[in-house]
């Protein structure tokens, strides 16, 4: 009796073992469906193109008062915010080390007409006068280096905007003020490297500023940099500002308008383009093969309701390419599509 029961329990446990090795296998088996998505061709429009980029504004020059000698401190003729012109005395520093050289100076100028007036008469050689000239012409540039560095002048128009020492400190390296130039301006911008060929040197740029919104700020294209950034995809340019009304000062976050013209640009509806969660990466998915492709992009000017986008990747969108523009939100890269009307 106790053998039938035993192998009734045995049958009974493979059956359910087998049951349930089915019911696995047809799991794994099963294929997810095709996503239902409708798509649009992308194609190439011509619009006119404007992108607006941000930046902070610099004052055209900017320079540290740094006296390329040591020593105290005479006299700061100026103070934070004192306007001054070029060539306007802002630091007088110690003035031993200059008086000390100009004495040598005159003494060397005398024993150089002394040795003059004798080569002239050949009672010296020529070597004599050469050495007692070059020592003269060394003490020359020694004064005027030394007296460039005590009597230390503006060499342009601006405005004191830093002052780090007082009267008789010990200068140290740490500069004794910043002269910046605000009737002038400059600013970097960062453009996308898809406009390269489109930037040119003396475009014109519209400069904003949130403090000002109904005024923009004419500026134009100065420098256009060479190369382009690896990591950011971008290149640089430098604005040139006039501000002789002084409104917009160095420091300020700006907002810069730059027309490029018409151009061949591929233009999407906005609510195709996915946004990565966690990132401001924006991505599309486009039909390859009756799967759905992720593609990567930047976004350029906004139309209404659509966008331009830019393929981080050059190629990875072009002009025939079947964009998903319903049912996108539910995809994942190399989920199978069902095309429909």
């Amino acid at each position: 009796m106790n053998n039938t029961i035993k192998l009734a329990a045995l049958a009974l446990a493979t059956l359910t073992l087998v049951a349930c090795g089915g019911k696995k296998n047809e799991a794994t088996t099963t294929k997810k469906e095709a996503e239902k998505v409708k798509v649009m061709k992308l194609q190439s429009e011509r619009v006119a193109k404007t992108i607006e980029l941000s930046s902070t504004l610099e004052g055209y020059e900017t320079m540290n008062i740094s006296p390329s000698i040591t020593g105290h401190i005479e006299h700061i003729f100026v103070e934070v915010g004192s306007r001054v012109t070029k060539g306007t005395l802002l630091v007088r520093m110690d003035q031993t080390q200059l008086n000390t050289t100009r004495i040598n100076l005159a003494s060397t100028k005398t024993e150089l007409d002394r040795v003059t007036a004798l080569k002239a008469s050949g009672s010296v050689s020529e070597q004599v006068y050469d050495q007692t000239k070059a020592g003269y012409d060394q003490l020359v540039e020694a004064e005027r280096f030394q007296a460039e560095n005590t009597f230390v002048r503006a060499q342009f128009s601006g405005v004191i905007s830093a002052k780090n020492y007082e009267d008789g400190e010990m200068y140290s390296g740490m500069p004794i003020l910043t002269l910046t130039q605000i009737n002038r301006l400059k600013a970097i911008i960062n453009i996308p490297e898809s406009y390269f060929p489109l930037v040119k040197q003396g475009m014109k740029v519209q400069v904003v500023s949130d403090i000002y919104p109904d005024q923009t700020f004419p500026a134009t294209i100065e420098i256009v940099y060479p190369t382009i950034d690896a990591a950011s995809h971008t290149f640089q340019a430098k604005l040139n500002i006039p501000n002789g009304g002084e409104k917009i000062r160095p420091g300020m976050f700006v907002r810069c308008a730059l027309a490029l013209g018409e151009v061949d640009a591929i233009v999407v509806p906005y609510q195709s383009v996915l946004k990565l969660t966690g990132s401001n990466d924006r991505y599309v998915f486009v039909n390859r093969d009756g799967a759905a492709h992720r593609v990567a992009v930047t976004l350029g000017q906004r139309f209404d309701d659509r966008i331009e986008v830019l393929p981080v990747v050059a190629g990875e969108l072009k002009e025939g390419d079947e964009l998903v523009v319903t049912g996108q939100a539910r995809l994942t890269d190399g989920d199978a599509l069902e095309i429909v009307e």
